[in-house]
């Protein structure tokens, strides 16, 4: 790979994180594979099904979170393997060097995700958090805007956990007081001081779910305002009954009113076996601050221009959020767009001081890029991802 020249932090920018050295094992399409770079950008490029992306996310989940695939642990193992994966990488940041794994043992079935840093074996993900962060935008991304609001708080869920990465913890705890008090409700006859505890539990860790989207929703619509060259502004705002009760008080004021309703919905939530009222019905409204136009009535090129968009706020976000400018992730992204756009793609991608990361099957899309990043040409060895 050609040698390019590292990308310095100017004098407004975040530092950025840069991965050196990746290393994955029984992973994906990968046997046994490792690359190095000391590039600021590095383009992926080969035929549909080689394992571009399988790249990708494997540096996503070197992030706390699921990944940019969302993928279940057990589907991550390559196919035909012993079970369990791998995917390590030397990065560097703010803090400097440090050696990030993850991983799931087969023994497990590689159901229970394995976290080291250094060499040690980390407790949870946010040891993750406190070396690398990355922002991603995927072909999946494109129907962000017109698919359920289930996406769109994951959207804000990971981002909220780049400065708050005890937010996963609170969502999966709220998650799972809510199947209890559900399923006690469809059973009948519960302990009316079990659901009371449940709800309380909903309650506080629903208000603070809330919160803390709200405020990543507030910190994304500050950076998108500043806009992107050629690509819309978008505006972002969080839209719920929590986030309402939230902006009428404090709050413990909110918590009150949340359990509150919990309890008023008691029968109609057993009937219907699905709870009404909480964060889980949230959602992420995302309009185009010139027009007005909401993105989910935009073109389909209306929207994946505002999504570029939002991903460049994100990750100017993050960068002002925890002073550490994130790995950029993008794949396929310039398909669709004109060579004016595409030109805008890289130079603001590369502006933006962490790393960049590009995958694209068609290489003359990505001939800005020409110079300015290390190209791997990936191939295929029998049933194995390789270098070519």
């Amino acid at each position: 790979m050609r040698r390019q020249p590292r990308l310095a932090p100017g004098p407004d920018r975040a530092a950025g994180c840069a991965l050196r050295r990746l290393t994955l094992t029984n992973f994906r399409s990968y046997g046994d594979f490792r690359l190095e770079t000391e590039a600021a950008a590095v383009v992926l490029t080969g035929p549909n099904g080689v394992g571009k992306t399988n790249i990708l996310e494997a540096i996503s989940l070197l992030t706390p979170g699921r990944g940019l695939r969302g993928a279940r642990l057990q589907a991550i193992g390559r196919r035909d393997g012993p079970g369990g994966w791998a995917a390590a990488a030397t990065v560097e940041g703010p803090l400097g060097t440090a050696m990030l794994g993850v991983g799931a043992d087969a023994v497990q079935d590689g159901s229970s995700r394995k976290v080291q840093v250094d060499g040690e074996p980390a407790k949870g993900q946010t040891a993750l958090a406190e070396r690398l962060a990355a922002v991603w935008l995927t072909p999946q991304m494109d129907r962000l805007f017109v698919d359920g609001a289930d996406e769109r708080r994951r959207y804000l869920d990971r981002l909220a956990a780049t400065f708050d990465p005890a937010h996963i913890g609170r969502t999966t705890a709220y998650r799972n007081a809510m199947r209890q008090r559900l399923a006690l409700l469809k059973e009948g006859g519960a302990d009316a001081r079990w659901l009371d505890a449940l709800e309380a539990e909903m309650a506080a860790r629903g208000v603070a779910v809330a919160a803390a989207r709200a405020e990543a929703a507030h910190r994304l619509d500050h950076a998108a305002a500043d806009g992107v060259t050629a690509f819309p502004r978008a505006a972002v705002q969080v839209v719920g009954l929590v986030e309402d009760l939230l902006a009428d008080g404090p709050a413990l004021r909110a918590e009150d009113a949340l359990r509150a309703r919990l309890a008023a919905d008691r029968r109609r939530d057993g009937d219907a076996g699905v709870t009404d009222a909480g964060p889980h019905r949230s959602d992420m409204a995302v309009v185009d601050r010139a027009s007005g136009m909401a993105a989910a009535d935009g073109s389909t090129g209306e929207q994946k221009a505002l999504l570029v968009s939002l991903t460049f706020a994100a990750a100017r976000m993050v960068a002002r959020a925890i002073g550490m400018a994130p790995l950029l992730l993008l794949d396929e992204a310039a398909a669709h767009f004109d060579p004016v756009r595409r030109d805008a793609l890289f130079d603001e991608a590369l502006a933006l001081g962490g790393q960049l990361w590009v995958s694209g099957a068609d290489a003359g899309q990505l001939a800005p890029l020409s110079g300015r990043a290390d190209w791997l040409t990936l191939g295929q060895s029998g049933d194995r991802a390789i270098i070519t």
